[in-house]
């Protein structure tokens, strides 16, 4: 008898270890709070790193394909003038019509 119950006492502190390390929650409660890490996780971690990886393999099979075509490595500045021209508008005022 003393067998089954030292392997009930070690089965409840194996239980009650994991339960404490995941945060003390139990049943939906803790169901959703992993759902919710894992998520944030996934979005924050997983990814990013994961469009990165598919967007340098894109980049390499363009390379190589034609390895003389240029490839924009950076996104471009927007150009904060009103006409959206280089040399153009000087923001000079423009009078009212009345």
């Amino acid at each position: 008898m003393t067998s089954s119950s030292s392997w009930r006492r070690s089965f409840g502190n194996v239980r009650s270890f994991i339960g404490n390390s995941m945060g003390g929650l139990r049943g939906g409660a803790n169901l959703a709070s992993w759902v919710v890490a894992g998520t944030l996780a996934y979005y924050l971690w997983v990814k990013p790193s994961q469009d990165l990886k598919r967007e340098q393999q894109e980049r390499a099979a363009l390379a190589a394909v034609d390895p003389h075509r240029y490839i924009e490595k950076r996104k471009p500045i927007p150009d904060p003038q009103e006409t959206g021209l280089i040399y153009g508008n000087k923001n000079t005022p423009q009078k009212p019509e009345e």
